[in-house]
């Protein structure tokens, strides 16, 4: 069953959804949204069980994409260019795959449709690990995050998760931080998140899959399965970026989508 994504609607034009990263949510692809605004009407989106939107008790590709077609039927949008940043590039095939006539063309950040081996349990672990009782500050929580996750970068990514509990919700003093992921069950669902997307394919309209130089998450061998699912896709290279190319050199990957989606 579907459910009403929270979301954030900007500039003029045709529509573009973004779909964020796991443990992400639709602010961190503001940036590119800032940059695309003023040739597209830009739909960010809060997938289920992160941002703002609701927690369900399922989590698969199949679900999530139909979150995004429950989106584009809620505001009139017949067809809409997608684009997705690793998690969120999943669902965006996903949505191309099983309705490719509600999809104009597709943008995927540094992500393959395939299935990749579990990598995220540390962080997992660690972040429902984590003591909350007593934090009074983020530097307080990162220094408990520390224990768990070693990468700092990684942390103040993760740490934009964490909310101040409303004082009407409070239950305990001591709690006043709490984690608005729903990580039992994304925790529960990993490996479906981790699975290739469903769908037999192909998609026969215009895709381009952008890639961080740095990043080992679209490969060789994956181009295969990308041709016989997207036969028109085409692959570009931000030189100098791993997998958070989006974030790492903004200005030249919203160039990249920016003549991609005026041609497609």
């Amino acid at each position: 069953m579907s459910v009403a994504l929270n979301h954030r609607i900007s500039g003029q034009g045709e529509p573009l959804i973004l779909l964020h990263g796991l443990f992400g949510s639709l602010e961190n692809l503001g940036g590119i949204a800032r940059r695309l605004e003023d040739g597209w009407q830009i739909h960010a989106l809060d997938e289920r069980n992160h941002g703002s939107s609701p927690h369900t008790d399922d989590m698969d590709y199949p679900a999530m994409a139909e979150d995004v077609v429950a989106y584009l039927d809620a505001r009139g949008i017949e067809k809409a260019s997608l684009l997705g940043h690793s998690m969120g590039g999943k669902v965006a095939m996903q949505v191309a795959l099983k309705h490719p006539e509600r999809v104009q063309s597709l943008i995927v950040a540094d992500i393959s449709p395939v299935t990749y081996k579990a990598h995220h349990d540390a962080i997992l672990e660690g972040m429902q690990q984590m003591d909350l009782r007593g934090v009074k500050s983020r530097t307080e929580a990162d220094a408990r995050l520390a224990e768990f996750v070693e990468m700092a970068g990684v942390r103040q990514f993760l740490l934009k998760n964490l909310e101040r509990i409303p004082a009407q919700e409070q239950v305990d003093d001591e709690v006043t931080f709490r984690w608005r992921l729903n990580l039992p069950v994304i925790d529960a669902c990993y490996g479906k998140l981790a699975a290739a997307p469903e769908g037999q394919g192909p998609f026969e309209g215009p895709v381009l899959f952008i890639k961080g130089a740095d990043s080992a998450y679209i490969q060789e061998k994956h181009r295969d399965t990308i041709r016989t699912l997207f036969p028109g896709a085409e692959l570009k290279i931000i030189e100098g970026t791993g997998h958070w190319l989006h974030a790492e050199k903004p200005d030249a990957f919203a160039m990249l989508c920016r003549r991609f989606l005026e041609q497609a």
